[in-house]
């Protein structure tokens, strides 16, 4: 089966940029913080946040851990580079491993997972002391699949890519002109020395690409993906990450008593009252 997955990358970056003022600007705010990794997503967004405020409204911020590789480290300069904007390195090194010494036992996903919200402390922090919103970086592979930290890098203010697949994330970077080194590296979330998000996942980004969106965009059932050519074990595989991490993507459910409950029938738009 032929999916096709392009998108208009010109009008995309408009709508996007469209985005970033219109919802930052209606808090109040007129700039915003990032977490800059090195990868492709986090350089996608500050190439549109710094589009849709200007260069010298976004915070750009390297938060390395120590095993935390170099290419990363340069790979986020040439983004503050090309693009003029203020920068800070705030280490998480000490956060990490104060928690760490508590329990020598973590495992590589523990780890990981302290590491995420360190950083998510971090960028509140400076979105405090900057006056600026944080801005997501979660494509909507990672989004269904589940593949972020609660209160880590799950945690932002707004997204401009949470309904871009990586393979438009792909598309999008190279029109706005995310640099070659950035758009040919394999993805990483750089956690820990030689780790891979398609070695951890266990598939490419491309195949779940092409199934997230006929189970999600075309609304295929699992057994309709199957007779398309998926492997039933690689349909079974994503199902159940869809499932299970749907907790990821609401807000935490609250137990109803009254007959105006947050969430449930208090569902006036953010907006209200402007």
């Amino acid at each position: 089966m032929n999916i096709d997955l392009s998108i208009n990358p010109k009008l995309v970056r408009k709508l996007l940029v469209r985005f970033l003022q219109t919802e930052i600007r209606r808090t109040g705010f007129q700039r915003a913080v990032l977490g800059l990794s090195g990868g492709i997503d986090s350089a996608l967004v500050a190439f549109l946040a710094a589009e849709a405020l200007g260069a010298e409204n976004l915070l750009c911020v390297r938060m390395p851990y120590e095993t935390s590789s170099q290419d990363s480290l340069d790979h986020a300069m040439l983004v503050i580079q090309k693009l003029g904007t203020p920068h800070l390195d705030l280490p998480i090194t000490g956060m990490a491993n104060a928690l760490f010494a508590q329990q020598p036992q973590l495992t590589n996903l523990r780890k990981g997972n302290i590491m995420a919200r360190c950083r998510m402390v971090t960028l509140y922090d400076q979105s405090e002391a900057f006056g600026g919103l944080v801005i997501g970086t979660g494509n909507k592979t990672e989004i269904l699949l589940g593949y972020s930290t609660l209160y880590g890098d799950g945690a932002y203010a707004l997204n401009p890519i949470g309904d871009l697949y990586k393979a438009q994330v792909r598309q999008l970077s190279q029109e706005m002109g995310v640099p070659a080194e950035i758009l040919n590296k394999p993805p990483s979330a750089d956690l820990w020395q030689g780790q891979t998000d398609e070695q951890e996942l266990g598939f490419t980004y491309e195949e779940a690409d092409k199934l997230l969106y006929l189970l999600v965009d075309q609304r295929y059932s699992p057994q309709e993906c199957i007779a398309a050519g998926f492997r039933p074990d690689f349909v079974q595989n994503v199902t159940r990450r869809i499932q299970r991490n749907h907790f990821k993507r609401v807000m935490p459910p609250i137990a109803k008593i009254t007959t105006r409950t947050v969430g449930y029938d208090f569902l006036y738009l953010r907006d209200w009252g402007t």
